[in-house]
């Protein structure tokens, strides 16, 4: 059982969640990212998203490491899609259980903020009067290529 992934296919939340139920866990927090069809005013027809599989799955592998060195108890599991996704598809699922549920609440979160960080995964977004590759999550370094730029301080 694979706990952080990368797909091409449809994503199951309920396959995600039952990597991370466990008898000592009375809690499990599912985080579940679609696609949406306004960003910023614009309509979106659908999203491409690329990444570079290996370091990206090595960076969810990350996050559960960090989720579990402040809560030893956590069980975690991260999946994200790449591809075409359109309208409504699940993008990311998030699977924290924990002991109590204010801890699967605060570390599914940390979860999906960490990922913006740190995980090379980027987007195209399709409109319906144009399209543009955004680059990082965080939308703040722009990939207009399609991925990060050889020497840039994201390659």
């Amino acid at each position: 059982m694979k706990l952080f992934e990368i797909v091409e296919d449809t994503i199951s939340v309920e396959q995600v969640m039952r990597k991370v139920i466990h008898p000592n866990c009375g809690a499990v927090n599912l985080f579940v990212g679609t696609v949406r069809e306004l960003t910023k005013g614009k309509k979106t027809l659908y999203l491409e998203y690329a990444a570079y599989k290996e370091m990206a799955e090595k960076q969810l592998e990350r996050i559960g490491r960090e989720i579990q060195e402040k809560c030893p108890e956590a069980r975690v599991a991260i999946t994200h899609r790449i591809g075409r996704l359109d309208i409504s598809d699940i993008a990311v699922t998030i699977a924290v259980a924990t002991p109590h549920r204010a801890d699967s609440y605060e570390y599914s979160r940390y979860a999906i903020e960490r990922m913006k960080e740190i995980v090379p995964i980027w987007k195209k977004e399709h409109w319906e009067d144009g399209e543009e590759w955004i680059g990082d999550q965080k939308e703040i370094t722009p990939y207009p290529t399609g991925k990060p730029e050889i020497g840039g301080k994201d390659a």
